[in-house]
């Protein structure tokens, strides 16, 4: 099985995806938080210095554009090819408020847009080849109902698609709700028919733990990729020790994980305040690893100084009540 990074915005940019990589391993693909070009600016400064090459030595990084104009998509596609890559991700599932007003992430798969998004595909798909560039999508099953899902899937059907990761909830579920298992099958059934090998498909959600990868794996003994976020954020040792044979985070793995990051942090973060509020975002998930540390994590919370933060943490590391076995359970 291999297992890919989901973005998360704010979270798994190039600092913590190498930091990642160094500490933990079992992640074959890392996707970026996502790339939103304009046809006047392709690329914010921000977003360059997340993909630039030179931050994402030793990992397989996959730049992932959140775009419903296919100007600015190829625009940005034609960049990222002048900066080394060869495989780009669309985002159609970015179920927030914001993006699905302008028509973007899943708001691109409502039903009156699907022309729309049918020239779109075809105008990026054909840049795509010109340029020898693979792009894969990421997808919800569609706005309101799994149902919409069976449209969706032809028309992706339809396109060079080099792999499809599938979220299999609507937008309107956001991270509530049971993903459809159902119409993750629909999916793994049209593509066997469609002469599609095993790794086409990709699954992603609420696989925070060993025992529901392995729960899926039974299920669809087929896929042979799984895409791993809020689980992965909250136990980074999760990809390792599912491809590694039950391979065990230490706390002094994962202690020197968080110093890397927070150095990380500080070096390219003008004053300590917006290190620590990166931080703070982090333990947010990650607390799921000290049961019973409620003291010592209202402290991180609270901490309005790098001091007393890293006492706090200190205090957390302490206690000796990391378990690398808890696993996130959601929120």
């Amino acid at each position: 099985m291999n297992y890919y990074l989901a973005p998360m915005e704010g979270i798994t940019g190039y600092i913590y995806r190498n930091a990642c990589g160094r500490h933990f391993g079992g992640v074959k693909k890392y996707f970026t938080p996502f790339l939103s070009p304009h046809m006047r600016k392709a690329m914010t400064s921000r977003e360059k210095n997340d993909i630039l090459p030179e931050h994402n030595q030793g990992i397989y990084v996959v730049p992932q554009i959140l775009a419903n104009n296919g100007d600015a998509f190829c625009k940005a596609l034609e960049i990222l090819e002048d900066l080394g890559y060869r495989e780009v991700n669309l985002n159609l599932g970015c179920p927030s408020g914001t993006v699905v007003s302008k028509g973007r992430g899943s708001g691109f798969l409502a039903a009156d847009r699907r022309e729309a998004l049918s020239q779109f595909l075809d105008q990026i798909y054909s840049c795509s080849e010109r340029r020898g560039m693979k792009i894969s999508i990421k997808t919800r099953l569609g706005m309101e109902k799994p149902e919409e899902f069976e449209e969706l899937l032809s028309l992706y059907l339809c396109f060079p698609v080099s792999e499809l990761v599938i979220h299999p909830r609507v937008q309107k579920d956001f991270y509530k709700n049971t993903p459809s298992r159902e119409a993750f099958s629909l999916a793994v059934q049209a593509a066997g028919q469609q002469g599609k090998t095993e790794d086409w498909i990709c699954y992603n959600g609420d696989i925070f733990s060993p025992q529901a990868a392995e729960k899926l794996s039974k299920e669809f003994p087929g896929t042979a990729s799984v895409m791993l976020g809020r689980g992965m954020i909250a136990n980074p040792g999760l990809a390792g020790s599912l491809s590694d044979q039950g391979a065990r985070m230490t706390k002094e793995e994962f202690r020197s994980f968080h110093d890397e990051i927070l150095e990380g942090y500080r070096e390219i973060m003008s004053g300590d305040r917006n290190a620590l509020f990166k931080m703070k975002e982090l333990w947010s998930y990650q607390m799921t690893l000290f049961p019973g540390c409620e003291k010592q994590a209202k402290k991180i919370r609270k901490a309005g100084t790098m001091d007393s933060y890293l006492a706090a943490v200190d205090e957390l590391f302490g206690t000796g009540n990391f378990c690398p076995e808890r696993y996130f359970e959601g929120f």
